[in-house]
């Protein structure tokens, strides 16, 4: 493609000689021949530093936000914002020829944007998603990496779901590539908040900063659906740059409200009452947290035209997602719960959730990621501590912390618990002492690492499926109470 194709709509200092361009990066990765080269500041290394390098190496160009001295820089304003319009550019600019839905949000995102899509593909509407657990469309699957990609593999999965005949997608936009600008340029036909609690401050600084950018995805919206029953999003609902509708559990005076709610373990089951709409929601998706999802979902889907009635029998079609309140089939006459809950609202949810419904005592495998934000892991002690019967710390992703300093963290937030505790490091050995302490009627929820399939210790990247892990330790459960069994005959 031609430099001067990939620079329409980006703001250039001087004037640049024409080049072809094959690929478009931001990394130093060896394979630079012919490509444009982005320069942008990030945590661990600013790409000016290599612009004079990668132009040795071969490049095309580089795109700077400064006055370098080199032949071959093209300098701009923001390189953040031009790396997301030369990347659409690069592949034709596919969000134009799509209807995109953002959401945003510290919990439920995930799983409010595939309600949305699995709602969508009942009313006869084909349409992709963009998340935390699988980029998807069609009967094609991408492996997710980032919640929301860097602007090259943002574009070109938006691309391939163009020529696949998609009309819509679904994506989730995380905090931080708000920030950095990786969906500049994006116009979203309507965006969702499904709720602001403390996250990522490690990399925000403060709530005001995380707040700010969560509030980003609203200025190229068509509208926003947003939780009012959230105590950050109300107290912000002025600074939301489009026409914005209220959802809520609590408030009459919210656009969509949810009415007469039963949570059992039937499902769940609500009056939804909108603006000049009514319909009875049932579902066996489980947890409050799930009314408030798929509350988000339906006032979305509202206004961009669809028809309340048709939207309620979607929703009672609904699966849970992989890693929220999934249930692990068992033979066993106890329940075992996987759950992503990694932050204090989180965790609340899930056991407020378990506790709904639970016949037994409600047993918590849980702990902490390392080298992110250490401010809310004694909440999550605190939490687990209140609202368990039982709670077993161990690791979660250490990463480089040392896991038993982390431990040592949350068990800070645990000198008050009600529960049992139990502090066992090593994850596997953990699931295994929950599982063999569990009896009939109980429930053991695995919180933290719901659809991921890896632990990260040190800089390594371990295989790790808690379903595979719990079938492994109920079997050994089996072999020595078996084993038990036949040496206790005479």
């Amino acid at each position: 493609m031609k430099l001067s194709s990939l620079l329409k709509g980006v703001k250039t200092q001087d004037v640049y000689e024409e080049r072809d361009v094959e690929r478009v990066t931001d990394k130093d990765n060896g394979n630079l021949k012919n490509a444009l080269f982005i320069c942008v500041d990030g945590n661990r290394c600013d790409g000016h530093s290599l612009a004079e390098k990668v132009l040795k190496c071969g490049a095309a160009a580089v795109v700077t936000d400064r006055d370098l001295g080199l032949s071959g820089q093209i300098i701009v304003d923001d390189t953040r914002a031009a790396y997301a319009q030369i990347s659409a550019n690069f592949y034709d600019n596919p969000s134009k020829k799509l209807k995109i839905i953002g959401v945003t949000g510290t919990n439920g995102k995930t799983s409010t944007a595939f309600f949305i899509k699995e709602i969508l593909a009942s009313l006869g509407h084909s349409c992709g998603i963009i998340g935390t657990i699988k980029n998807a469309w069609e009967n094609t699957e991408r492996e997710a990496v980032l919640t929301t990609p860097e602007p090259p593999e943002l574009h070109k999965l938006l691309s391939e779901m163009v020529k696949s005949g998609c009309e819509y997608c679904v994506m989730e936009v995380s905090s931080q590539a708000l920030s950095q600008k990786r969906v500049y340029g994006i116009d979203f036909c309507a965006a969702a908040l499904t709720n602001i609690t403390p996250e990522h401050l490690d990399y925000h600084g403060n709530m005001e900063n995380y707040i700010a950018a969560k509030l980003q995805l609203f200025r190229n919206s068509g509208f926003a659906c947003v939780n009012v029953d959230d105590e950050n999003i109300l107290n912000n609902i002025e600074k939301i740059d489009c026409k914005a509708y209220t959802y809520s559990i609590f408030k009459d005076s919210a656009d969509y409200t949810a009415k007469n709610i039963v949570c059992n373990e039937k499902g769940i089951k609500y009056e939804l009452v909108g603006i000049d709409c009514i319909a009875r929601i049932q579902s066996e998706i489980n947890g409050k947290f799930n009314v408030y999802n798929t509350l988000c979902a339906a006032s979305v889907l509202i206004n961009l035209g669809f028809d309340l009635d048709d939207i309620a029998k979607a929703i009672g079609t609904l699966d849970s997602v992989k890693g929220r309140c999934e249930i692990v089939p068992t033979d066993r006459n106890f329940t075992v719960i996987i759950d992503y809950a990694h932050t204090p609202d989180g965790l609340q949810n899930i056991l407020s959730a378990v506790r709904e419904t639970a016949k037994g005592r409600v047993i918590l495998v849980f702990g902490c990621g390392g080298d992110r934000d250490k401010s809310k892991r004694r909440e999550m002690g605190r939490i687990a501590g209140e609202l368990s019967d039982f709670a077993v710390v161990t690791s979660d992703n250490p990463r480089t912390e040392n896991p038993l300093l982390i431990i040592n963290d949350i068990l800070f937030g645990m000198e008050k618990a009600k529960s049992g505790i139990a502090v066992i490091e090593n994850r596997t050995q953990a699931i295994g002492f929950a599982l063999s302490k569990a009896r009939k009627g109980d429930t053991v929820i695995l919180a933290g690492k719901g659809h991921e399939n890896y632990q990260i210790i040190g800089n390594e990247k371990l295989p790790f499926d808690e379903r595979k892990i719990v079938q492994e330790k109920i079997n050994e459960i089996k072999i020595n109470r078996c084993c038990k069994s036949i040496g206790n005959k005479p």
